[in-house]
């Protein structure tokens, strides 16, 4: 009985132990918006790296999942976009185009290209310019905000549901 009870016990505390360290690397999250489209889909749940950023700086390209800027909720919907621009970067967007220190992006991953303008700024320190791949019909940094270090939970990593869709999220090199 002894043993019985010390293997139940070993059990219960291998789970607790696998239960916290899944709660600390990674986070379930689902698209709630087009704004992603067509490179994610309402209703496509994820997998979320919340330790890859603890290692390294965001890149340009990568899928992130954030909190919403200026948000006095703390518990609001996480967003997902992509990150363009990284601090110290300049962004414009005209033509059609997004521009990254004066050089037009290749995007072979938009819904469509924008129809807005975005004057010429600088991405401030600790901060990160997102766009939706569904450029016309995001709420992203093209209004005016960016995401600060302290918002981010973590990139994009896996689509698990639904099945057909399964797979790494794609993160394009933006880098030019």
């Amino acid at each position: 009985m002894k043993a019985f009870l010390r293997d139940v016990l070993a059990t219960l505390v291998l789970a607790v132990v696998i239960y916290l360290l899944l709660q600390v690397t990674v986070q379930h999250s689902v698209v709630i918006s087009q704004s992603m489209e067509p490179t994610l889909q309402v209703g496509q749940h994820l997998i979320v790296n919340k330790v890859v950023f603890k290692f390294r700086e965001p890149q340009r390209g990568d899928v992130i999942v954030f909190r919403p800027p200026n948000s006095p909720n703390p518990g609001a919907t996480p967003y997902i976009k992509r990150v363009i621009g990284i601090p110290g970067d300049s962004i414009e967007i005209k033509g059609g185009a997004v521009y990254r220190n004066s050089q037009k992006l290749d995007e072979p991953y938009i819904k469509s290209a924008p129809t807005y303008t975005l004057p010429k700024m600088t991405v401030p320190a600790n901060n990160y310019f997102v766009l939706g791949d569904n450029r016309n019909n995001s709420g992203d940094s093209h209004l005016g905000w960016t995401v600060t270090r302290q918002e981010l939970i973590g990139k994009a990593w896996l689509t698990i549901f639904p099945f057909s869709r399964w797979g790494v999220v794609d993160s394009y090199s933006v880098a030019r």
